[in-house]
């Protein structure tokens, strides 16, 4: 067995563990961002951006991911104009950060490389990490504990979903899922799973948590099962990448199953939400708001960096440049990085928020939600730049 091999075995036993611990999590539709305190207000604050400065920042600048590089997260590599080098050992990303060359921008890869944690809670005991990727579920999840606020949210809608083959299935909407009785082969302790039973859509007999993120078990079975995945990733690794199979999947995403959790947003742990870290925030929020703008609009330099970054970890995770490009491109045409409802990139619909803690709070057993939670307890727009979208 390789070296390569036996990461990737060791990799997929691990991963099956955490994720039965920690649940997956999914975005749904959204709504004009709602009225919130003054405290809470994207236009309220907007006059307060003079009061941020990037020196008031840590230096280096931590961000802890949720994965392995990839276009996913272009917006925080971005930061760097596609100019930094990753540590093999650690998968930390460092370069300097574009807007000011004085500060420099780590971020770090996530799954193996953080004990495959989660990264709120990571973040409690790691205190050099400044913002991390925090899924509104987990978020709830471990309110109690690790009470966290997100800033900013580079994606709108999040690219989960399940996928089939269109030979096998005849799918057009969810309303068809249940009545194909097929089973869904998904990770353990998923969230948005529970949800889909609670709603009705999908029986519990259907559901097995056994995927352990490859292909073979759906190419080995013909299509005959379907398969969760990322509308960013899988499509096109099924028809252009895997020999095995080489034919298009269709998707449906979980977005549109009414489970509008963000996916991926920025968010600090309240112990550190301090003057200092406020400063700091008002100044950098609008710089990753904006950087997820030009990734998406010119992602040359920042997609080479990070195809190089991966082919340095030498792992079982590979991306190639024309798969990264057809996840910029399909992050923009299914809306995953857009300004949803509004003209502003990042920032927080408190009514979508409060939608997801009431579905969780009914349909997903395995998550308590802390009594009185809300919407201002879980996300801010303060630090938002309303004049930036796309």
């Amino acid at each position: 067995m390789t070296k390569k091999t036996q990461f990737a075995f060791v990799l997929l036993l691990a991963f099956g563990a955490f994720a039965a611990s920690c649940g997956d999590s999914n975005d749904s539709s959204s709504s004009a961002v709602s009225a919130e305190p003054a405290s809470n207000n994207v236009t309220e604050e907007a006059s307060d951006d003079a009061m941020g400065s990037l020196s008031d920042c840590p230096n280096p600048i931590v961000f802890q991911t949720d994965w392995f590089p990839e276009a996913e997260h272009g917006a925080l590599y971005n930061l760097t104009a596609g100019d930094g080098s990753i540590d093999p050992e650690s998968g930390r990303f460092t370069g300097v950060l574009a807007a000011d060359p004085s500060m420099t921008v780590e971020i770090r890869a996530g799954g193996p490389f953080i004990g495959f944690q989660p990264t709120v809670a990571l973040m409690a005991t790691d205190p050099s990490i400044f913002l991390g990727y925090v899924n509104s579920d987990e978020a709830i999840l471990n309110y109690e504990d690790f009470p966290s606020t997100a800033v900013m949210t580079p994606f709108e809608i999040n690219p989960q979903i399940i996928m089939w083959d269109p030979q096998t299935y005849d799918i057009s909407s969810w309303d068809d899922v249940k009545g194909t009785g097929a089973v869904i082969n998904h990770f353990g302790g998923a969230s948005y799973t529970e949800y889909l039973v609670g709603a009705g859509i999908v029986d519990e007999s259907q559901l097995d948590p056994s995927y352990d993120g490859g292909p073979v078990r759906f190419i080995a079975e013909g299509g005959a099962i379907i398969q969760q995945g990322f509308a960013t990733q899988e499509p096109y690794n099924y028809e252009n990448s895997f020999a095995d199979w080489g034919t298009p999947v269709e998707f449906l995403l979980i977005h549109d199953a009414g489970y509008p959790i963000y996916q991926g947003p920025l968010a600090i742990l309240d112990k550190d939400l301090d003057a200092q870290a406020e400063s700091c925030l008002h100044a950098l929020v609008p710089l990753v708001q904006q950087s997820a703008v030009d990734f998406q609009n010119d992602p040359e330099a920042t997609s080479a960096a990070i195809l190089q970054a991966v082919i340095d970890l030498d792992t079982f995770w590979q991306l190639s440049a024309e798969g990264i490009a057809n996840t910029v491109s399909m992050m923009d045409s299914l809306g995953i990085v857009s300004n949803g409802d509004d003209d502003i990139l990042g920032n927080f619909d408190l009514d979508r928020v409060n939608k997801v803690i009431s579905i969780i709070d009914s349909k997903v057993p395995s998550i308590k939600v802390s009594a009185g939670l809300s919407a201002s307890d879980l996300v801010t727009n303060r630090f938002i730049d309303p004049t930036i979208g796309r």
